[in-house]
């Protein structure tokens, strides 16, 4: 446990999942200010909001911060790849349900990943966190020349590996029963679907760097397992995605809230890329006409709608990304969700 302490810079090692989309400055300086590494998800911000982001997280606490980037896996496409209006028009019942016009197509669906890592290391934070892939040498020689500590994420041994090779700082062995993203990289994340009690001890053994455990980890005993399976550990996102200071619309709060061990089901429905959350109207509609663009024009298109249904309050049009510990995700405040986890740490 010590060494990932002193490898993060942190009082506490839990670290806070980095929502893509759902993160909050409040949420993450919460985390970071009661000891543990409040992270905060930077999917699709382009460079000067990014910036501005880290900013306002050394505004708003003057202790360890972590920033998330997607690595580019090179199966992304550009709007001049695919056929946008087939999916456009398939998804036009629920562009309607929404209140709002069927979208044109973007000049690009996310900022390039090169403009995002030099934003970053323009900002500086204490640490970037990476999904979807492996940091090539020159981003970690960068990260190590300003001080950065770089986390990388794995869903399988071999995952593990080859983070561990190629030089990160610690490692997050994530499990399927996670909320969110599969972040596979090396094989199809449907053929990467290994539960965390599998997978951290295998993790483990296999990479010399601190292992962080994520996966169905919401209260004290989840972190006392995971800490018995030899993490050194562990990242947290439901149970901190179900408080107050979220980013999440009250409509997802009590998705999350009522939630059970069965309730989430994993889909690429809302993004093109396979993700756990509860199941609604939206995920039911597209999976039923079966037109799912590639990632991530679907997610550029489900976005248009879920900005809108955010606004109204509808539940049925958001992704409500949830682990499958939602369940157990009882608590309104990240204090107190913190607290919870820390009683589960070895003495």
């Amino acid at each position: 446990m010590s060494r990932l302490r002193e490898v993060l810079g942190v009082e506490v090692p839990i670290v806070l999942g980095p929502f893509g989309g759902l993160s909050s400055v409040g949420l993450t300086a919460a985390v970071s200010e009661a000891g543990g590494l409040g992270s905060f998800g930077l999917y699709g911000y382009a460079a000067e909001r990014i910036r501005d982001t880290v900013a306002s997280l050394r505004a708003a606490t003057d202790k360890t911060i972590a920033v998330n980037l997607w690595m580019p896996r090179g199966d992304e496409v550009t709007p001049d790849d695919v056929d946008l209006q087939r999916y456009v028009d398939a998804a036009g019942d629920l562009f309607a349900r929404a209140g709002i016009s069927r979208p044109e197509a973007p000049r690009a669906f996310i900022p390039p990943v090169a403009e995002q890592l030099e934003a970053v290391f323009d900002a500086r934070p204490d640490v970037l966190s990476v999904v979807f892939g492996v940091p090539d040498a020159a981003t970690l020689a960068t990260a190590r020349e300003l001080g950065i500590r770089v986390i990388g994420t794995a869903t399988s041994v071999d995952e593990a590996r080859a983070l561990d090779a190629a030089g990160v700082d610690a490692i997050v062995a994530t499990g399927m029963e996670a909320g969110g993203h599969r972040v596979s990289f090396l094989r199809d994340a449907s053929a990467s679907l290994v539960g965390t009690f599998a997978l951290v001890p295998q993790v483990v053994d296999a990479v010399g760097v601190p292992v962080i455990a994520a996966g169905g980890i919401a209260d004290r005993r989840g972190v006392a397992a995971a800490f018995a399976l030899g993490a050194e550990g562990v990242q947290v996102g439901t149970a901190f995605l179900r408080t107050r200071q979220s980013a999440a619309t009250p409509a997802h709060r009590e998705a999350i809230a009522s939630a059970s061990d069965t309730t989430t089901v994993l889909t690429t429905a809302m993004s093109g890329r396979l993700a756990r959350g509860v199941p609604n109207d939206a995920v039911r509609a597209i999976e039923e006409s079966g037109e799912i663009a590639p990632f991530p024009a679907q997610n550029w298109l489900t976005g248009v709608f879920r900005q809108a249904a955010a606004a109204r309050g509808d539940a049925e049009l958001l992704s409500l990304w949830a682990g499958q510990a939602a369940g157990l995700a009882r608590l309104n405040d990240a204090a107190d969700v913190l607290a919870e986890l820390r009683a589960g740490l070895p003495l």
